[in-house]
Protein backbone atom coordinates (compact mmCIF):
# COMPACT_ATOMS: atom_id res chain seq x y z
CA UNK A 1 0.00 0.00 0.00
CA UNK A 2 2.82 2.38 0.85
CA UNK A 3 4.60 1.71 -2.42
CA UNK A 4 1.43 2.67 -4.33
CA UNK A 5 1.33 5.96 -2.45
CA UNK A 6 5.01 6.55 -3.21
CA UNK A 7 4.46 5.83 -6.93
CA UNK A 8 1.43 8.14 -7.06
CA UNK A 9 3.41 10.91 -5.35
CA UNK A 10 6.34 10.47 -7.74
CA UNK A 11 4.07 10.51 -10.83
CA UNK A 12 2.25 13.62 -9.67
CA UNK A 13 5.56 15.43 -9.14
CA UNK A 14 6.59 14.47 -12.71
CA UNK A 15 3.29 15.83 -14.03
CA UNK A 16 3.96 19.19 -12.40
CA UNK A 17 7.34 19.45 -14.11
CA UNK A 18 6.02 18.15 -17.45
CA UNK A 19 4.14 21.37 -18.17
CA UNK A 20 0.71 20.72 -16.70
CA UNK A 21 -1.12 24.01 -16.35
CA UNK A 22 -0.05 27.50 -17.31
CA UNK A 23 3.63 27.67 -18.06
CA UNK A 24 6.00 29.67 -20.18
CA UNK A 25 4.65 31.05 -23.43
CA UNK A 26 1.29 29.79 -24.64
CA UNK A 27 -1.23 27.54 -22.92
CA UNK A 28 -4.50 26.66 -24.61
CA UNK A 29 -6.70 24.30 -26.56
CA UNK A 30 -9.24 24.51 -29.40
CA UNK A 31 -11.45 27.01 -27.53
CA UNK A 32 -8.75 29.55 -26.72
CA UNK A 33 -5.91 30.14 -24.31
CA UNK A 34 -3.52 32.52 -22.64
CA UNK A 35 -0.16 33.95 -23.66
CA UNK A 36 2.32 35.14 -21.06
CA UNK A 37 2.83 38.90 -21.46
CA UNK A 38 6.32 40.26 -21.98
CA UNK A 39 7.47 43.34 -23.88
CA UNK A 40 8.59 41.01 -26.70
CA UNK A 41 5.23 39.27 -27.01
CA UNK A 42 3.40 42.60 -26.84
CA UNK A 43 4.32 43.12 -30.49
CA UNK A 44 3.31 39.65 -31.74
CA UNK A 45 0.58 38.24 -29.49
CA UNK A 46 -2.00 38.61 -32.30
CA UNK A 47 0.16 36.41 -34.56
CA UNK A 48 0.75 33.84 -31.81
CA UNK A 49 -2.98 33.54 -31.10
CA UNK A 50 -3.83 33.37 -34.83
CA UNK A 51 -1.29 30.58 -35.41
CA UNK A 52 -2.64 28.65 -32.42
CA UNK A 53 -6.27 28.88 -33.55
CA UNK A 54 -5.39 28.09 -37.18
CA UNK A 55 -4.59 24.52 -36.11
CA UNK A 56 -8.34 24.00 -35.70
CA UNK A 57 -9.42 26.19 -38.66
CA UNK A 58 -10.62 28.93 -36.33
CA UNK A 59 -10.11 32.66 -35.97
CA UNK A 60 -8.41 34.20 -32.92
CA UNK A 61 -10.16 36.90 -30.92
CA UNK A 62 -8.19 38.70 -28.20
CA UNK A 63 -10.33 39.01 -25.06
CA UNK A 64 -8.00 40.63 -22.53
CA UNK A 65 -4.59 42.27 -22.41
CA UNK A 66 -2.89 43.15 -19.12
CA UNK A 67 0.45 44.83 -19.84
CA UNK A 68 2.32 43.89 -16.66
CA UNK A 69 4.90 41.23 -15.91
CA UNK A 70 3.26 38.08 -14.60
CA UNK A 71 0.01 38.80 -16.44
CA UNK A 72 -1.47 37.12 -19.50
CA UNK A 73 -3.07 37.96 -22.83
CA UNK A 74 -6.33 36.01 -23.11
CA UNK A 75 -7.83 34.90 -26.41
CA UNK A 76 -10.54 32.64 -27.72
CA UNK A 77 -10.80 30.66 -30.93
CA UNK A 78 -13.98 31.42 -32.85
CA UNK A 79 -15.43 29.17 -35.54
CA UNK A 80 -15.40 30.88 -38.92
CA UNK A 81 -18.98 30.63 -40.22
CA UNK A 82 -17.72 30.71 -43.79
CA UNK A 83 -15.66 27.53 -43.29
CA UNK A 84 -17.39 24.34 -44.45
CA UNK A 85 -15.45 21.18 -43.56
CA UNK A 86 -17.27 19.13 -46.22
CA UNK A 87 -16.24 21.52 -48.98
CA UNK A 88 -12.68 21.60 -47.66
CA UNK A 89 -12.51 17.79 -47.66
CA UNK A 90 -14.04 17.68 -51.14
CA UNK A 91 -11.49 20.17 -52.50
CA UNK A 92 -8.63 18.27 -50.83
CA UNK A 93 -9.84 14.95 -52.25
CA UNK A 94 -10.25 16.43 -55.73
CA UNK A 95 -6.73 17.86 -55.59
CA UNK A 96 -5.29 14.49 -54.50
CA UNK A 97 -7.01 12.72 -57.41
CA UNK A 98 -5.65 15.31 -59.84
CA UNK A 99 -2.11 14.86 -58.49
CA UNK A 100 -2.43 11.07 -58.78
CA UNK A 101 -3.69 11.34 -62.38
CA UNK A 102 -0.83 13.67 -63.29
CA UNK A 103 1.72 11.25 -61.80
CA UNK A 104 0.22 8.39 -63.85
CA UNK A 105 0.40 10.45 -67.06
CA UNK A 106 -3.37 10.87 -67.39
CA UNK A 107 -5.16 14.16 -67.80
Amino acid sequence: MRWMLAVALALSSFAVHAGAGPGRGLTGNDTGGIIQWTPETDLIYHDIAAAHCARWNRIASITSVHRMYGEYVGFRCIVDRRYDPRKALEAWTRREYQLTDMQNGER
